[in-house]
């Protein structure tokens, strides 16, 4: 498991899971032959995308970024179309460093995409129902995204799925334009994405950390202008990511990443050429 200090709290990145997705769809109207120079793609036109929590610890307090893909959510047909390898071992890793799901305390989740929210819940065969896997959690997340998970429509009903809703409604909180969860870590709604998208700025001192989540999914994704096809609203992805990148970089912001299969966390100059790196073991 990869990490990362920052000031005096610890990040460590569990193993939420894999998929592969067409590479044309993960980068908008980009030709190909520019992206694929920057992030590898194999012979079905497919790129491999992590879905690895990001843990926070903080004396007492440990914290959730996103959730994995969680175990036994996806249908063979999904797996085969997501390209699902692999499930996630969310709670190994957090054995392994001596935790229980009962000691997380708080999730931050940008979004409710099933690629970023199947781990939020499991099927509880006794009482035939989804039931929390963090039952003691408080669940962060946009009013607008609450609200679409619920009730989705026509597009977004294909990501936006009751199983992945179903119990956890108690331990949900919501916010509109943003929200400081603690002292250093902030959520702000951008849209984009979807519409109750949302990116996470963290301070301590003079050390800032930016997690843009599926506006800059990859290390690739740099560019403001490199979108995915997936996004709802484009225009308002590319607002964004040409306000926090460049307000990242000028403030030598570390940029974390959920979906990169290649690197946990960069640091741009103003080049755009990486100067600090956290590569993800493989």
């Amino acid at each position: 498991m990869e990490t990362l200090t920052f000031g005096k709290w610890k990040l460590t990145w569990l193993n939420g899971g894999v998929t592969h997705l067409d590479g044309g769809a993960m980068f908008g109207v980009v030709p190909k032959a520019l992206w694929s120079k920057r992030y590898p793609v194999n012979d079905t036109n497919q790129i491999e995308l992590r879905t690895d929590p990001i843990l926070i610890q903080m004396g007492e307090r440990n914290i959730l970024i996103e959730s994995g893909l969680g175990k036994g959510k996806l249908s063979d047909k999904q797996r085969r179309n997501f390209g699902a390898t692999e499930e996630s071992s969310v709670e190994e890793d957090l054995q392994k460093l001596g935790l229980t799901p009962e000691d997380i305390d708080t999730i931050i989740m940008t979004h409710l995409h099933f690629d970023h929210v199947c781990g939020l819940t499991k099927r509880d065969a006794a009482q035939n129902k989804y039931v929390s896997v963090f039952s003691n959690a408080t669940i962060y997340a946009s009013e607008i995204e609450w609200n679409e998970m619920r009730n989705p429509n026509i597009r977004s009903r294909n990501t936006y799925w009751e199983m992945n809703w179903q119990g956890i409604e108690e331990q949900v909180k919501t916010f509109q334009e943003e929200i400081t969860i603690l002292d250093g870590i902030k959520m702000i709604h951008t849209g984009g994405h979807s519409d109750g998208h949302a990116i996470i700025e963290m301070t301590q001192g003079e050390e800032t950390l930016i997690h843009m989540a599926d506006l800059m999914p990859t290390h690739a994704h740099s560019p403001s202008l490199w979108v995915l096809a997936y996004d709802d609203y484009p225009m308002a992805s590319i607002e964004a990511k040409e306000k926090w990148i460049k307000e990242g970089i000028r403030r030598n912001a570390w940029f974390t990443f959920y979906h990169d299969a290649f690197y946990r966390a960069v640091k741009w100059n103003e080049s755009y050429e990486i100067q600090e790196k956290i590569e993800r073991k493989r």
